[in-house]
């Protein structure tokens, strides 16, 4: 039902939703793709343990599922 009213919403202000697999967003370094359990050192820190990358751990999964989705539809575009 909300996946239905989402799609529907994001067609009516000319957006698209693409659904990408959140498995890992908020572990995986987006700074040098490492991804460890051991980088989210809190629930709410990320402290990448290859680099040293440090971010709020929700930013992290935002900056990896924009990304996910961008491959995803320049996949289908092109």
């Amino acid at each position: 039902m909300f996946l239905t009213i989402l799609h529907a919403k994001a067609e009516s202000a000319g957006r698209e939703v693409i659904a990408v697999d959140p498995r890992n967003t908020s572990r995986r370094c987006p700074q040098c793709g490492h991804t460890s359990a051991d980088n989210r050192t809190t629930q709410a820190m990320f402290h990448c343990v290859a680099c040293g990358h440090t971010a709020h751990a929700d930013t992290v999964a935002a900056v990896n599922v924009l990304r996910a989705g961008l491959v995803r539809r320049d996949a289908h575009v092109g």
